[in-house]
């Protein structure tokens, strides 16, 4: 059959070949699935683990800061903070990713763009820092890939500027930067915790394997302020700054027994809850870190160092006509001519006069000896960042105008926190205290730095100055005796002393007879036609520290006599 097609016939080897491959293909299968899932299982699953679980750290919640009485001056606020794979984001499905981002930001796409674009060769990236609750849920809800949120912690202070330069700030990674915030840092700030988590392909959290280290929150830091004090004070402070458009001032209140500073305040203020209002010059506690020459309120201590050495007494009397004198060719002067005055009527008048004539009748080293007993020119021991140690000459001069000048406040230097020391010796029956700003702290025993009469004796002199006559009228409070001295020194600037440039200061104690509460309140820089302390400075302590006789129900102590003085306008040197 030569015409008809035949099917050509396969070979029985091909057959054969053909139903191995068949056969072996499973078995091919089957030992590849054992190798994958027995033999390098280990190790494939590791190398998974390596592309989809991560390490994420947790944030530790950073301890409060409270007055006194247990209110909140600083807290931290959980926050959500946006960040960014910039290769994923950059690499989304779809189109309007980075668009959809920015218009939540309310940034500009393109330029949006430019900055992720600059790194993708990174894996992390910040898009914005403690963002706003709202907007949190709305960056959520996009779900787009490579964006996150992660939970932080914002510091937030309910007082504000009230209590901003005491407290210090915190930058955005809720460490301390200035104030008890940076000195209680390592306190306040905790130790971060961290977890394992299991990653989707988008870089999504699908699962929280497991807790590697718990967080461990920071512990509260409890301060010897009291809030409400602290309020007044600022209060009082800021008015009388903007009355007589002065450059600054600080305030100090503290308990002299103890030491405990209730309230401590500074213009010009900031707010640590405004980035914007920390800069450099703002935000420094001038109470601790600004130095002058103090003036007049160092006169009492003149006085002590002459009554301790027997050359006076309160009653000595002392002539200081016709109101100037020269020591050394250098001429010295009061404001008028006081005539003859007593000891305690140097102090009453502030007489410069005065106090050079019982300066000079003193052993040279004399008045040097007891401003060295109360620690001036060295640090209180406060511990805030940057405290200032003024200054006192290392040995006590004998050069007769250094003597001269240092009777009525100047050639030393000293601090508005040094000087509320100070005079906390005269309150507290000669004992000098360690000032105290955090309520736990141990204190230091006081040193004896004169004797229990003589700082009883001082107190009573000092009451004249607050009474009818005397240079500090304005910081009288009705009902009881007030013991304070003035002091209007002229500020230091190279090769000699400003025109018109002064510094004005009120230190003073109530109630007299047994003080529990010592207040320094300083002026800088007064404008207009007033700056003696007496109307500067004197009637913001007479406001403060009435207030806190009040708040704390100290019973008056003044004689009726007292109590029905009318109190008269008056003027300081």
């Amino acid at each position: 059959m030569s015409g008809e097609n035949r099917t050509p016939l396969v070979p029985p080897w091909r057959r054969a070949v053909v139903m191995l491959a068949l056969l072996a293909l499973p078995v091919a299968l089957l030992a590849r699935a054992v190798s994958l899932q027995v033999l390098e299982g280990d190790f494939l699953q590791g190398q998974g683990d390596q592309r989809h679980l991560r390490v994420e750290q947790l944030s530790a919640h950073r301890g409060g800061i409270y007055d006194r009485h247990g209110r909140p001056l600083a807290i931290s606020a959980p926050v959500e903070s946006i960040w960014v794979d910039p290769g994923m984001l950059l690499n989304a499905p779809g189109e309007g990713a980075i668009d959809r981002i920015a218009e939540v930001l309310g940034r500009d796409p393109a330029a949006l763009t430019q900055q992720i674009e600059a790194r993708t060769a990174r894996e992390f990236h910040y898009l914005r820092r403690h963002v706003d609750p709202a907007v949190a849920e709305r960056v959520a809800a996009l779900d787009l890939p490579g964006v996150y949120l992660q939970r932080e912690y914002r510091r937030f202070y309910p007082a504000g500027e009230v209590t901003g330069h005491v407290l210090g700030f915190t930058n955005i990674d809720d460490r301390g930067q200035e104030g008890l915030e940076l000195a209680y840092d390592d306190w306040l700030a905790g130790q971060p915790g961290a977890k394992r988590v299991l990653r989707d392909r988008l870089g999504r959290n699908i699962e929280d394997v497991e807790r590697l280290r718990e967080p461990q929150p920071g512990r509260d830091l409890t301060l010897t302020l009291d809030k409400r004090l602290q309020y007044i004070a600022y209060r009082e402070l800021k008015a009388a700054v903007e009355r007589f458009d002065a450059a600054g001032g600080s305030v100090v209140l503290l308990d002299p027994d103890s030491g405990e500073i209730l309230a401590m305040v500074n213009q010009p203020a900031f707010n640590p809850n405004r980035r914007s209002d920390i800069t450099g010059g703002r935000y420094r506690n001038r109470a601790v870190t600004d130095v002058y020459e103090p003036g007049s309120v160092i006169k009492p201590f003149t006085i002590a160092a002459a009554l301790a050495a027997g050359a006076v007494t309160p009653e000595t009397k002392i002539q200081t006509s016709p109101g100037v004198t020269r020591v050394a060719g250098e001429q010295v002067e009061d404001i008028r001519d006081f005539g003859e005055l007593t000891v305690t009527g140097v102090l009453k008048k502030s007489s410069n006069v005065g106090a050079v004539d019982i300066a000079m009748g003193l052993e040279p080293g004399t008045l040097w000896r007891q401003l060295n007993e109360l620690a001036f020119g060295r640090p209180t021991g406060v511990a805030f960042p940057g405290e200032a140690a003024g200054h006192l000459s290392a040995m006590p001069s004998r050069r007769p105008f250094e003597r001269a000048t240092l009777a009525f406040g100047y050639g030393l230097s000293a601090t508005t926190l040094q000087l509320a020391r100070g005079y906390a010796a005269i309150a507290a029956d000669g004992r000098l205290p360690m000032p105290r700003l955090i309520q736990d702290q141990p204190a230091e025993p006081p040193q004896q730095a004169m004797p229990a009469e003589l700082a009883a004796t001082l107190r009573e002199m000092l009451v004249s100055v607050t009474r009818p006559g005397g240079t500090a009228t304005n910081a009288a409070i009705p009902g009881y005796a007030v013991a304070g001295k003035t002091g209007t020194s002229r500020k230091a600037v190279a090769g000699g002393y400003a025109a018109g440039r002064y510094v004005s200061t009120f230190a003073g104690m109530a109630p007299a007879d047994d003080p529990r509460f010592v207040a320094v309140v300083t002026i800088d820089e007064p404008g207009g036609g007033d700056y003696y302390a007496g109307i500067v400075a004197a009637p913001v302590f007479q406001s403060l520290v009435s207030s806190a006789l009040r708040l704390h129900n100290i019973p008056p102590d003044a004689a009726p006599d007292d109590q029905a003085l009318t109190i008269a306008r008056g003027g300081d040197r």
